[in-house]
């Protein structure tokens, strides 16, 4: 067997079916198996799986663990050379899975390979991105990162500069697709289910790194990345945004020196402080201009509540 793809679910039901029918289309001569980890889904996604797809792996968790729980139980029963971490919210073109596979063959240094993601056919990703630092978290927090994009120094954990048209040696592949080779993962072991939601792949890399490992980007093979993937959550807007900065700061504590995460912390209070004074100030100029105030009432609601974790570990 090649290929294990493994695609976690959750209430995405359309673009799980389009995501596994362009599998079966597109996948090239690779031996593969699909496996689908469904986390409580309530839409139908699972029906729609077992009925359109019977030959597909259908793993039903009785409640949402979240996504590295699910990947880790779909890579225990994986039976590929290569386990093909794949969101539910993309496509696969001309082949890419086979492309990938040949690509990562001649490259056995390698524990990662990602392939170029475009949003639209003519719209490319920014995708892969270096590990968190206290450096990248400044330029980020401070908004110098937006200020000077594709700068090399500013804009240096998005590595917007680099157009994502040349194979590089990368920190981070993105988890949307992740071609990862199984003895890699014999040796660093499954991600780390401490993650609920973001930074498992960033996690994950950082460890194959330390191992010795590299990451590779190459641009032969493409896929379309629909973007929908956040949709059903849109109603926990609140909790994602904490949970963006639980994730991050976990990395801290668990890579990092005990004064590198305090400092990351002290760095995500002063900007989520920062964001919710000037939302705050926005807030009230437009009351008294009689303007228009539906978002800003979002945006003080949320900024608190992201600033009430970062500074006292309060979760919604």
């Amino acid at each position: 067997m090649d290929v294990s793809a493994i695609i976690v679910n959750w209430n995405t039901k359309e673009l799980l079916r389009n995501c596994i029918a362009s599998i079966y289309e597109q996948a090239g001569s690779v031996n593969y198996e699909i496996i689908v980890i469904d986390n409580a889904s309530s839409d139908g996604s699972c029906e729609m799986v077992r009925s359109e797809f019977p030959e597909v792996i259908l793993i039903v968790e009785p409640t949402n663990r979240g996504y590295a729980a699910a990947i880790n139980d779909g890579i225990r029963i994986a039976h590929g050379r290569y386990v093909l971490v794949l969101n539910s919210d993309t496509l696969i073109c001309d082949a890419a899975i086979e492309k990938t596979v040949r690509y990562a063959d001649k490259h056995p240094e390698a524990a990662v390979i990602g392939c170029q993601v475009r949003e639209n056919p003519d719209k490319v990703q920014m995708t892969c991105f270096q590990f968190p630092s206290l450096l990248n978290l400044f330029l980020r927090s401070s908004g110098l990162a937006r200020c000077f994009k594709k700068n090399r120094f500013f804009d240096r954990e998005d590595i917007r500069w680099w157009q994502r048209d040349s194979e590089r040696q990368v920190d981070v592949v993105s988890g949307m697709f992740m071609l990862v080779r199984h003895e890699a993962i014999d040796e660093v072991g499954v991600m780390d289910e401490d993650y609920f939601l973001y930074c498992e792949e960033t996690d994950w890399c950082y460890r194959f790194s330390k191992a010795g490992w590299k990451m590779l980007f190459w641009p032969g093979a493409v896929i379309l990345h629909l973007g929908g993937g956040g949709h059903s959550s849109k109603t926990k807007e609140l909790q994602l945004e904490v949970q963006m900065k639980k994730s991050i700061l976990l990395f801290f504590k668990k890579h990092y020196s005990t004064i590198h995460y305090f400092l990351a912390r002290l760095l995500l209070v002063f900007y989520t402080a920062c964001r919710y004074l000037e939302i705050v100030l926005r807030l009230f100029r437009k009351t008294i201009a009689r303007q228009n105030v539906t978002y800003e009432l979002k945006e003080k609601q949320k900024q608190w509540v992201v600033f009430k974790y970062c500074a006292f570990g309060l979760e919604p």
